[in-house]
């Protein structure tokens, strides 16, 4: 049976389901053992991990933009990791509006502490019950995905 232009046939929107039931229970989980494990929250982990990916420095609306949070989350979020020590925010030199999210040590460390056991959940509650075909066809299915939304507008 086809969907109208409307509507999802039941076969997309069981597949859409059980995507975003998954992601949201992977990321529950996820979220709960880094912060059982290393003592910072999911969103230090995004934010330092991406920092750490680059060097440690990145503009802040790159830093926004990279993670697709809105400005006033990043905002906040960025708040409570200077509060803490975890990154500093420093001043762009060739935009007097714009600033730089720097990682201090402290957040080098805890990133480095908490990446070996968030690596290890991820095996154990994502990779472990997939094939290696899975595994290609997700990264397959997730490239291309990714490519798409890239030409769409917001």
């Amino acid at each position: 049976m086809n969907a109208s232009p409307h509507r999802l046939t039941q076969e997309q929107q069981a597949a859409w389901d059980g995507f975003i039931r998954m992601q949201e229970k992977l990321i529950g989980r996820l979220s709960r053992r880094i912060q059982a494990d290393s003592r910072i929250s999911a969103s230090d982990f995004i934010v330092l991990a991406k920092l750490s990916a680059v060097g440690g420095q990145m503009r802040f609306m790159d830093l926004t933009n990279s993670v697709e949070w809105e400005k006033s989350r990043m905002s906040h979020q960025i708040g409570r990791m200077v509060k803490r020590g975890l990154v500093a925010k420093e001043d762009c030199p060739e935009d007097g509006r714009g600033a730089f999210v720097v990682a201090t040590p402290a957040g080098y460390q805890a990133i480095e502490n908490a990446a070996p056991q968030h690596a290890v959940h991820i095996r154990r509650l994502f990779f472990d019950v997939l094939t290696e075909d899975e595994v290609a066809a997700m990264a397959g299915i997730s490239a291309k995905v990714l490519r798409h939304l890239e030409k769409q507008p917001d």
